[in-house]
């Protein structure tokens, strides 16, 4: 008797694609971080380098430990320079489409589709201009 209920289940296959939906959203989370950073201060990316507009500033409540935005602030701080592997996992994921495509469910295969096509382009955006200023910016 087996106490593996699904053998053929390929391993790290849902963690592989949590890692990259979550990689993703840190992008985007920044992303709309710094436009909005931008609208509201009436200032271009070159002004948003120079430090004077902080990434924390814009925390409501302030950065201590009983707010809950300084907790999901600081997670994002920490997944969006993981985000530099999303080309390793879209590469994971790539090999895990195409080895074990039969043995995957749908909604686990189209995560993982969307999460390899979604790293590959945040990657691109990452290394343009526009993406250095508002790497420069959230770094700072």
């Amino acid at each position: 008797m087996s106490v593996d209920a699904l053998p053929d289940r390929p391993p790290l296959a849902r963690t592989v694609a949590v890692a990259q939906v979550a990689l993703v959203v840190a992008f985007l989370a920044v992303a709309a971080l710094w436009l909005g950073r931008m609208v509201s201060a009436d200032a271009g990316p070159a002004e948003l380098r120079t430090g004077a507009y902080d990434p924390k500033d814009l925390v409501p409540f302030g950065m201590h430990g009983w707010n809950p935005f300084m907790w999901l602030y600081g997670l994002t701080a920490l997944l969006y320079p993981a985000g530099l592997a999303s080309p390793l996992l879209a590469g994971y994921g790539v090999v895990l489409l195409a080895r074990d495509r039969r043995s995957l469910p749908r909604g686990l295969r189209a995560l993982l589709l969307a999460g390899v096509v979604a790293g590959a382009m945040v990657t691109v955006l990452r290394f343009t201009p526009v993406g250095a200023d508002m790497q420069a910016w959230w770094l700072d």
